[in-house]
């Protein structure tokens, strides 16, 4: 498949999973959200500038990276094991966002979000989009990641928090047998929590295992009465 014909797939597929989880958002809501239509555009505006930028830059830095890879794969190296070390470096570059203080001042335009829907998971500063493009890329050309396992992550990766940030009443019995393997709604909820000690845990994107693994799950439960948002902002 040319790399056109994948970044086609992939957009229509996430685009018809926002659609579905909206739809969901508003017939199974988890909280009644009060319509805020600024929130809303300002969560769309940031999520269209980074769809501008992506062909632009995003891209090319991944293509560039996979089409010049070193070249280095052992034997048993294979997709799956692709998908554990992307996901797991998505796990390590969250967590630095929230430890460094130049990289937060970025991620914390994702966290400021006082409401907590699918719109949120596509605001991001572009500044945030870039570096994590830039530093990935140096990930892809070490490993020599092949570009289609790149762009079916890329899908994945905004699936994972399209589905986390929704505001969809889920089964407690379901949720809790999801959130075993993947990261679910109640488990993210608790890291948009506007207490900093919930903000740094649960740093976790598609498989909720690496929080398990590096002591970063929080012991706090979701509960609908959580503010959102930054602490003391």
């Amino acid at each position: 498949m040319e790399q056109n014909q994948i970044l086609f797939a992939k957009s229509g597929i996430v685009i018809l999973f926002l659609i579905a989880v909206m739809v969901a958002e508003h017939f199974l809501p988890a909280v009644k959200i009060r319509k805020n239509l600024n929130r809303l555009a300002k969560n769309f505006s940031l999520a269209g500038l980074n769809f501008l930028i992506s062909p632009l830059i995003v891209l090319p830095i991944s293509q560039f990276a996979s089409t010049h890879a070193l070249g280095i794969r052992p034997l048993w190296w294979n997709f799956i094991f692709d998908l554990l070390i992307l996901d797991a470096w998505i796990y390590g570059w969250h967590r630095l966002n929230h430890i460094v203080p130049f990289l937060w001042r970025f991620h914390e335009v994702h966290h400021l979000d006082e409401t907590l829907d699918s719109s949120t998971a596509l605001r991001f500063h572009f500044g945030e989009v870039v570096l994590s493009a830039l530093v990935r890329a140096l990930v892809i050309w070490l490993l020599s990641v092949p570009f289609f396992t790149v762009a079916l992550f890329e899908a994945m990766l905004v699936i994972a928090a399209l589905f986390q940030h929704s505001n969809v009443r889920l089964p407690m019995p379901l949720e809790a047998r999801l959130s075993k393997i993947i990261v679910t709604p109640s488990l993210h909820w608790v890291h948009h929590h506007a207490k900093r000690e919930d903000t740094d845990s649960n740093y976790s994107t598609i498989l909720s295992i690496w929080d398990r693994i590096f002591k970063s799950r929080s012991n706090n439960r979701r509960t609908l009465a959580m503010k959102m948002g930054v602490e003391g902002g």
